[in-house]
């Protein structure tokens, strides 16, 4: 999904979460500026995201991150590349070793805008993540990098303790079981 694909994706992209709804047109605006996909893009930038559930859609694999210290989905940087589908797959490569995924929801799954907070070399700023639902075997090994922790298939009715009632998590959970 190219940056052309990724707009033309969310101006039809419909929500009944108005939380989410807001973020539409942040991203619309975003997505003008021609350096959106890179880091240094201030005051935010896209990133990519994966939800991955097993196949019977009962648990979902999150990673511990090491900077922000809280469970999340898989994720990060697009660093330039404006292909938002391939840095969701390249990202759950590098930070859960899994590399057999199947696209579990056709186009976006879920789209949110949420800070991040300042580091000693770079300041606060927000990333608009773009996430995408993939399926994945719960058997197929995994592997910790050195930006997580710790990783772990945990079960949708576990989540919300472990995330501290992360709104989006949350949201992202109630779309899965629909």
């Amino acid at each position: 999904m190219n940056r052309i694909e990724l707009i033309d994706a969310i101006s039809r992209y419909d929500t009944p979460f108005r939380e989410e709804a807001a973020f539409l047109s942040l991203f619309s605006e975003l997505l003008a500026h021609p350096r959106a996909y890179f880091r240094d893009h201030l005051p935010g930038h896209i990133t990519a995201s994966s939800w991955i559930v097993d196949e019977k859609r009962k648990h979902v694999l999150l990673v511990y991150h090491a900077k922000l210290n809280r469970w999340l989905q898989p994720g990060g940087h697009a660093d330039g590349d404006e292909n938002i589908i391939a840095v969701a797959r390249k990202e759950v490569a590098e930070e859960t070793g899994l590399t057999h995924l199947n696209l579990a929801a056709r186009g976006i799954f879920d789209l949110d805008v949420h800070t991040i907070p300042a580091r000693q070399d770079f300041p606060e700023h927000l990333h608009y993540d773009v996430r995408f639902c993939f399926q994945a075997s719960m058997s197929e090994p995994l592997t910790i990098n050195e930006e997580s922790h710790d990783l772990r298939w945990v079960e949708f009715n576990e989540v919300n303790a472990l995330t501290g009632g992360n709104k989006s998590i949350q949201r992202m959970i109630e779309k899965s079981q629909r």
